[in-house]
């Protein structure tokens, strides 16, 4: 009887390489993270279906009470130096609304060794009102401290007096780029070399592993099916001083909405993927009355508008993946987090522990309680894929992969469960690997390896193309990775 299983299982392996030279080109993920944050390897879904992630507020991690900082702060970007072993994070300081660009506008500076407790050190490089004890790490500079949004260059042997990177500018001025060695001490790189952009927003740079080059998100007035709305553009370079032309980002079937901050960036543990925690922002909405705006202290009609945030996805290119126009952190209760151009996330996702990650959020733009909170989510927890009580099923294209054992990332409730059916091409299920044979998952694991009655290894289907079937109820699957 084993030796009949074995033949039949070389057979079906036989067959689905030959059915695939024929057939639509599997998807190679060789041992990647693939996140179900969008429809890549999706092919059919029973009763199921993509849900969005459940962000957890935590608490306020930075208050804007400096007299050089104040109510109209923003354009934050936090990121982790690993050889510093230190969190960074930089935002734009400015007390008094006024023209972008203008010089009474700098770049502060906090830090931090846990991502969670944040100080501002005095570095006394600028001063201020006759004293440098501040946190300023860039002054007298306008427009560039308008948006200064500084990350860390993880290019190949990049120079290491260019480990950090920034990006800044307005349309006027063009987007320059600024260089430092250790985060503090910032020189101009190269100067006014974009000028195909908006640029009034915080504009993103970053190396792009999956496409070897930089990549650069900016917002524009966009024209095409984005007529009228502020959208986002982008363009790559090789060498930081020339640059592609820029393309307007396409969202597939998706209306049209105000995107103000886009915050792409390569997901850290699947850096094919890039995650935009982008702002929604909504003109004319109006939540907040005059009176009300007087109570809260704002000046300047910042509260004729409001705002939240959305989820967006790209896998390189000039797409989006806008498979969820649900908010994905909703405005908080009080009529504080309903005024304009609050509710901005900050550049940057940050995994703090092996179970989760944090990014951070702006609040009460506009108003003298003006602060910045943290944010949580489970690792990859963007978004899953999700089946009721009453179960489901869902089938991956073919795929490629590398290694000898499939991990999933998943939650269940007590009475729920998950199931891994191996299939070929042709969706035969494979002897040995079929639903039946799996032993059942149950629990909330960021890393839990499947076994089909005790046994994980499945090197045998390495490099044959082949699919899966995940058997749900009352579950969530957030991600899968052949090691």
């Amino acid at each position: 009887m084993k030796n009949y299983s074995t033949f039949l299982l070389a057979l079906l392996i036989a067959l689905s390489a030959l059915y695939s030279a024929q057939a639509e080109e599997p998807v190679h993920i060789g041992s990647q993270r693939e996140l179900f944050i969008d429809t890549h390897i999706l092919d059919v879904m029973e009763d199921t279906a993509l849900a969005l992630g459940r962000p957890v507020h935590k608490e306020t991690v930075l208050t804007f009470d400096a007299p050089w900082e104040g109510r109209y702060c923003g354009y934050v970007s936090v990121l982790h130096d690993p050889e510093a072993d230190l969190y960074r994070m930089y935002y734009r300081g400015i007390p008094t609304a006024g023209k972008d660009g203008s010089a009474g506008e700098v770049t502060c500076y906090a830090e931090s060794t846990d991502g969670i407790h944040w100080e501002k050190p005095k570095l006394q490089l600028y001063e201020h009102n006759g004293s440098n004890l501040n946190n300023i790490v860039l002054a007298d500079a306008a427009p560039y401290s308008h948006n200064f949004s500084p990350l860390l260059n993880t290019r190949p042997d990049a120079p290491a007096d260019e480990k950090f990177l920034s990006v800044a500018g307005t349309q006027k001025s063009g987007l320059s780029i600024f260089a430092s060695g250790d985060g503090i001490h910032w020189r101009m790189l190269h100067e006014g070399i974009l000028h195909d952009g908006q640029f009034d927003s915080q504009n993103v740079l970053f190396w792009s592993a999956l496409e070897s080059c930089y990549v650069c998100y900016f917002r524009t007035w966009s024209g095409g099916d984005y007529e009228g709305y502020r959208w986002v553009s982008r363009c790559t370079s090789v060498d930081l001083i020339t640059w592609s032309d820029a393309e307007v980002m396409t969202a597939g079937d998706a209306p049209p909405e105000h995107i103000y901050t886009n915050q792409t960036l390569p997901y850290c543990r699947a850096p094919h993927i890039y995650v935009a925690l982008a702002a929604r922002f909504m003109p004319g909405r109006r939540v907040v009355t005059e009176e009300q705006a007087k109570e809260l202290g704002i000046e300047s009609g910042y509260f004729k508008d409001c705002s939240d945030n959305v989820l967006m996805t790209s896998r390189g290119g000039n797409r989006y993946d806008r498979v969820f126009m649900e908010g994905f952190v909703r405005p908080g209760i009080g009529l504080e987090n309903w005024t304009s151009r609050t509710n901005y996330t900050a550049r940057g996702i940050l995994p703090l522990s092996d179970r989760e990650m944090s990014f951070y959020m702006q609040h009460n733009y506009g108003q003298p309680t003006a602060h910045l909170d943290r944010y949580t989510l489970r690792l990859d927890g963007f978004a899953s894929l999700h089946s009721g009580y009453d179960g489901g099923t869902a089938t991956t294209v073919p795929l490629l992969f590398e290694g000898d054992a499939l991990h999933l990332n998943f939650s269940t409730s007590a009475a729920g469960s998950i199931l891994v059916e191996l299939l070929s091409e042709m969706g035969v299920p494979m002897p040995g690997y079929t639903a039946a044979e799996c032993d059942e998952l149950i629990g909330n694991e960021i890393d839990r390896e499947v076994t089909w009655k005790g046994d994980a290894d499945i090197s045998s289907f390495a490099g044959v193309p082949m699919r899966l079937k995940f058997i749900m109820k009352d579950a969530d699957l957030f991600a899968l990775q052949f090691r």
